[in-house]
């Protein structure tokens, strides 16, 4: 998947503010990662963000921050040997979050499903972002074309 634009930012910090109050709290953060199947402590989170609640830029920065990062640490933990457990099982985690029937495949329709989810769907082509990185063009992503999506 492509990374996300500041449009597609913007609209998941509206539907993170639950009490439309212009912040995200740790809470509303929480609440984000546990649906994306991302577990994590409260006070490390805590420690991550720095406060107890961000606004619009401070999230922005936020995900800048996490997607240098954890691109750079998919990237390393993929070439590293001895660290594919642990990186098998977070990207098994993570590919159930959108394989909705469970059948070892993201269709489009699913994956189009849970960036609705995560108020993440704009009317994005999901076809053609799961055909960039489908190798047997079958319209699906089994698990080893996810891996190697998210390890680009």
């Amino acid at each position: 998947m492509s990374p996300l634009n500041t449009i597609h930012l913007y609209q998941i910090f509206k539907n993170l503010d639950k009490n439309g109050d212009g912040l995200v709290s740790i809470d509303e953060l929480m609440w984000l990662l546990e649906r994306i199947g991302i577990q994590c402590r409260r006070d490390e989170l805590e420690l991550l963000v720095g406060d107890k609640a961000l606004d619009t830029m401070d999230f922005l920065f936020f995900y800048e921050t996490l997607v240098i990062k954890g691109s750079n640490f998919y990237q390393e933990k993929c070439k590293v040997e001895g660290e594919d457990q642990i990186l098998e099982s977070d990207l098994r985690k993570a590919f159930r979050v959108f394989d909705l029937n469970d059948d070892g495949f993201i269709s489009s329709e699913e994956l189009q499903i849970a960036l609705s989810r995560l108020g993440l769907w704009d009317e994005q082509d999901c076809e053609h972002m799961i055909g960039v990185y489908d190798t047997n063009k079958d319209g699906l992503l089994d698990f080893e074309e996810f891996k190697d999506m998210m390890c680009a």
